[in-house]
């Protein structure tokens, strides 16, 4: 049985790679971990119960699309995300910070207030201070909760770098003292820094200063070249406390996740898989297939043998193909969810590899696969 507050066990390791296991009320998270993103409630075109079937341990939520719609009035009717989407596993959910970035047209930062936003939806003002942030997170009822940070955008500006740090660093105080003393969720602070290894660890280390939970990299899969967000890693998180989790934001393909796991990363989320699922793209033990292509219009053989969930063994490529090219709905849901599967077997290899010390052999095979 799990423990009734949150913790993380580090198991074993294999190299730098982590093999571990985060403790929550809700349920284990065997790292390291892939979560499906839920941003507004639900995984993209896949059913509560599948993404269960997938072996998926936890998802992905986020505070400012969530505040949006439905908002905290009918999640806190519901006692929060969990009953109202019906997933009774872990939830961990984003501050908003990248949101801030993303949607930098409709918002500007104030340290004190926060990120002032327009809505993207109706153009209302909505302030998100780092106390709001965590006040819709517990209504959310959050198992992981983020604390609000600025994610500036991919630059080289050492000072846009250094005023996020400082900014992202106020607010982590704030949003520590508003979450308060719950032992049964966690809090996790996120490092800024850019590319500057010397940026990278001041930021850390006042982060280490006020104490969390868990530990994440913010600002990489920005638009960086995938060889500059794994050197960074590789200087970079060693610094970060070996007895909590590390969680790199936004992250990835399957070899993004064998190049950071190899860096000592615990912890990852993406939307890759189901937006790949949306147009067409499937990934699998032979690489990235793009069912668009003409060249499976005759092909009879599945995505993947074995995976009987909703029966995808039973729909050949050529079928996928002609869903994609009649632009059906059924395409985006059985590829998703393909996918979802496929990312959470890659998770499962790569513990196992981790556990049997042949992690290294593993990467040299899978690294350059679906670049």
């Amino acid at each position: 049985m799990f423990e009734s507050n949150f913790s993380f066990e580090l198991i074993t390791q294999d190299g730098e790679a982590r093999l571990g296991k985060i403790n929550t009320p809700k349920g284990i998270i065997d790292t390291p971990a892939f979560m499906p993103v839920g941003t507004q409630g639900t995984v993209k075109g896949i059913f509560t119960e599948d993404i269960k079937k997938t072996g998926t341990q936890i998802i992905l939520g986020n505070t400012y699309h969530l505040l949006l719609r439905p908002g905290i009035e009918v999640l806190n009717k519901f006692n929060g995300l969990h009953s109202f989407m019906n997933w009774n596993k872990p939830i961990l959910t984003d501050s908003g910070g990248y949101q801030i970035m993303s949607l930098s047209k409709f918002n500007k930062i104030d340290l004190k207030l926060g990120a002032i936003f327009r809505s993207h939806h109706d153009g209302r003002k909505i302030i998100l201070s780092p106390e709001k942030s965590i006040q819709v997170q517990k209504s959310i009822n959050s198992d992981i909760i983020m604390v609000l940070d600025e994610c500036p955008k991919l630059t080289t500006d050492k000072k846009i770098l250094s005023k996020a740090i400082n900014v992202s660093t106020q607010w982590a105080k704030r949003c520590k003292t508003e979450f308060g003393n719950n032992k049964k969720k966690g809090l996790f602070g996120i490092a800024q820094g850019g590319l500057y290894k010397d940026l990278r660890i001041e930021s850390i280390e006042k982060l280490k200063e006020i104490d969390f939970d868990g530990f994440a990299m913010g600002g990489l899969a920005v638009g960086e070249k995938q060889s500059d967000m794994f050197k960074i890693l590789n200087q970079t998180t060693n610094y970060l406390p070996k007895d909590k989790p590390r969680y790199l934001m936004g992250v990835g393909t399957p070899s993004d996740i064998l190049g950071a796991v190899k860096e000592g990363i615990d912890m990852f989320d993406c939307v890759m898989p189901t937006r790949s699922g949306r147009t067409g793209l499937a990934f699998t033990w032979e690489g990235k297939i793009n069912l668009k292509n003409s060249k499976y219009v005759n092909d009879k053989t599945p995505l993947d043998n074995e995976c009987d969930i909703k029966q995808l063994n039973k729909y050949s490529k050529s079928y996928l193909n002609h869903l994609v090219k009649s632009n059906e709905i059924m395409a985006s849901m059985l590829i998703s969810l393909h996918n979802i599967h496929f990312y959470q077997q890659f998770m499962r290899e790569i513990r196992k590899n981790i556990k049997n010390g042949t992690f290294p052999s593993f990467y040299k095979k899978y690294i350059n696969l679906f670049n």
